[in-house]
């Protein structure tokens, strides 16, 4: 199974089923962090799934429009706007 994730301002990435498990792992840690007010540790959690998808998914191509299973927001999300999109299950649906 693989999905579609964006990472905003970054483009679309193909996303298989071990990466999605890795990542939705993440969301679930980064919920905690933010419910925590925990801002230096959401950005590093963040961050880090930012990059396992720009170093382990492939990319699509930019003249390909595809919608897009699931959106990471940009690095620089604030600590106010993540507790707006993550909570509950978090960006991934468990």
């Amino acid at each position: 199974m693989t999905m579609v994730v964006r990472i905003m301002g970054e483009g679309q990435f193909e996303v298989d089923e071990s990466i999605l498990t890795r990542l939705n792992e993440l969301d679930n840690q980064i919920v905690a962090e933010v419910e925590r007010d925990n801002e230096a540790r959401f950005r590093e959690l963040l961050h880090e799934m930012i990059e396992l998808v720009k170093r382990e998914a492939k990319p699509l191509d930019v003249s390909k429009i595809v919608n897009s299973d699931v959106i990471i927001p940009p690095h620089d999300l604030s600590l106010e706007e993540a507790k707006k999109i993550f909570k509950g299950e978090g960006i991934i649906p468990d």
